[in-house]
């Protein structure tokens, strides 16, 4: 298991499985001279926690984070950061049944074939757990990104058949935390939160929509044609857990639209270019063009349900599993500061390539 670094300037490399000792990361590439909020750090932390709502898994976990070198005095240094949240309410036991069957649609199975042995317990590396560390690191880019005024918010729009029905100009998003589900819509939450807790009570699960939008980025923005800004985006969303597909701008939407129904108009706006639409979502070639950045990421159920499914067994042999556990019945709640991070982390990386590209 080779490919765990993620970025290009700004490089995070992450380690940890979800029922070992702990989830951490080396992040290389943060600029000198940034002060370190701790208090928001752990804030974004406590957003991704386990065990925050009744409708998220039950497993209880602080998730402090310790930083172990590349910050002095409150202030990056430019040293490579170290860091460590330790794990400390782990039940394995809970796993014992899993050990020798395969969860359908679960990592399970294709990573026992691929490297021969796997770590049952959680899921080991194949368990969201890991994101905490993209959780961390995303925090510090946020940082970054806040001295150069770029803010980065998403939110849910959709759990199974509950979504929104405006674009997201129509929503207050800065009202998100105000319910367990993260939607910016209050009355539509509460329906999302009813569902997930009945799909709960039914021992399965269900999927959903993160929208994100990204607000003051530069134009220029983007390496094409290999590097455009779209597919960073697109890779660094689809590496998530659970995540089955990312779209940009109006993406599949009004695809019944012309080209000249479709385009974003400029207009001289009081001697500056402007553009009367943004059906683009801030992107042109690959390269971001000063609008606001929006995308969509869907997420399937959860894989690990608590009914009995048929499979089979680590010798072929069909069988009936029960998964015991703690599981999540919906990822998107604890997901919305994963997609956030993810974003973040390619922004500001993207950001010190583009310093990078012209003396």
């Amino acid at each position: 298991m080779y490919n765990n670094t993620f970025g290009n300037i700004f490089r995070l490399t992450s380690f940890g499985e979800s029922h070992g000792k702990a989830i951490g990361g080396v992040i290389d590439g943060f600029p000198a001279g940034i002060t370190i909020d701790m208090e928001f750090i752990q804030k974004e932390l406590n957003r991704r926690r386990p065990g925050q709502s009744a409708i998220t898994t039950a497993r209880k976990e602080a998730d402090e984070v310790e930083f172990l070198s590349g910050i002095y005095e409150g202030v990056s240094t430019g040293c490579p950061i170290g860091f460590a949240v330790w794990n400390t309410n782990q039940h394995s036991n809970d796993y014992d049944n899993m050990k020798d069957v395969y969860r359908p649609s679960h990592a399970d199975y294709t990573y026992t074939q691929k490297y021969g042995i796997r770590d049952h317990r959680g899921g080991g590396r194949s368990s969201a757990r890991e994101t905490i560390a993209r959780v961390v690191a995303g925090a510090l880019a946020k940082l970054a990104l806040r001295q150069l005024g770029i803010s980065i918010m998403a939110f849910t729009s959709q759990v199974g058949p509950f979504k929104l029905d405006k674009d997201y100009t129509a929503y207050d998003l800065t009202s998100i935390e105000n319910n367990p589900v993260r939607c910016p819509d209050q009355d539509l939450a509460r329906q999302m939160a009813d569902y997930i807790f009945r799909i709960k009570g039914e021992g399965d699960t269900i999927g959903g929509v993160i929208s994100c939008v990204i607000k003051g980025c530069p134009v220029g923005l983007g390496q094409p044609v290999f590097g455009k800004l779209h597919a960073a985006l697109g890779n660094a969303m689809l590496s998530i857990n659970a995540v089955k597909g990312f779209e940009y701008g109006q993406g599949f939407s009004n695809m019944e639209l012309k080209g000249s129904q479709q385009n974003d108009i400029f207009y001289n706006n009081n001697g500056e270019i402007g553009f009367r639409s943004n059906r683009s979502g801030g992107i042109q070639g690959g390269i971001s063009n000063g609008q606001d950045i929006y995308f969509r990421v869907a997420f399937k159920p959860v894989a690990t349900v608590l009914m009995e499914q048929p499979t089979v067994d680590i010798h072929g042999n069909e069988t009936i599993l029960k998964a015991r556990g703690r599981h999540d019945p919906c990822v998107l709640p604890r997901a919305v500061p994963i997609v956030e991070a993810m974003a973040a982390m390619t922004l500001l990386d993207y950001y010190l390539l583009d310093k990078a590209s012209t003396l």
